[in-house]
């Protein structure tokens, strides 16, 4: 059974930075892709960044490019993503999101599937 627990959400003011980790379990094989989705109150989900074990490569949606880095531990079986320059529009809650089959980074975070397995989410908070 898949399990997908985030950490590292908080409160920081604009400039600030934020780590957040997903730690991963029941990846059996390397054939799966881990990455970090936001919403905010009143708007769209969105795919921030998203990582492929099977594939290889990373994805940044362009509202983070430069400023997030999404990295992994294979020891751990965890997940980080590194946010730097923080602004007040990253406010959102982030959740770590993980699927089970050889796939690339940019189909992980640009379409989600029913079959896709969530964490409880974390939340971050940016003040001007």
């Amino acid at each position: 059974q898949v399990q997908l627990v985030e950490s590292g959400g908080g409160s920081v003011q604009t400039g600030g930075s934020l780590r957040l980790s997903c730690a991963a379990s029941g990846f059996t094989s390397d054939y799966y892709a881990i990455g970090w989705f936001r919403q905010a109150p009143g708007k769209e989900r969105e795919g921030v960044s998203c990582i492929s074990r099977s594939v290889g490569g990373a994805y940044y949606a362009d509202s983070v490019k430069g400023r997030f880095t999404i990295s992994r531990d294979n020891a751990k079986n965890t997940v980080y993503l590194e946010m730097n320059s923080l602004k007040p529009e990253d406010t959102a809650v982030y959740y770590c999101v993980g699927r089970k089959r050889a796939t690339t980074a940019q189909n992980l975070c640009v379409m989600t599937l029913a079959s896709d397995y969530w964490g409880q989410g974390t939340q971050v908070t940016v003040s001007s």
